[in-house]
């Protein structure tokens, strides 16, 4: 299963990725800003999400909203 960025780059435990759009978190006030870096990066089930820490807490973010780092 191949999990890759927004560009086609692949990912793999462990590295580091960008935010290219703000997003809003879901259930929060809060706002991911744009250029965000999220470090150790761990995969999940799903070919379309990553998850990792990102503004204090741990989140799942879909692979189409970074790039690698």
């Amino acid at each position: 299963m191949d999990v890759k960025d927004s560009n086609g780059n692949l990912l793999a435990e462990g590295d580091s990725v960008t935010l290219i759009k703000d997003l809003k978190v879901r259930g929060s006030s809060q706002t991911l800003k744009r250029g965000t870096v999220v470090k150790n990066i761990r995969l999940t089930n799903s070919p379309a999400e990553i998850e990792g820490r990102a503004g204090g807490s741990t989140m799942v973010l879909k692979t189409e909203f970074l790039k690698k780092a």
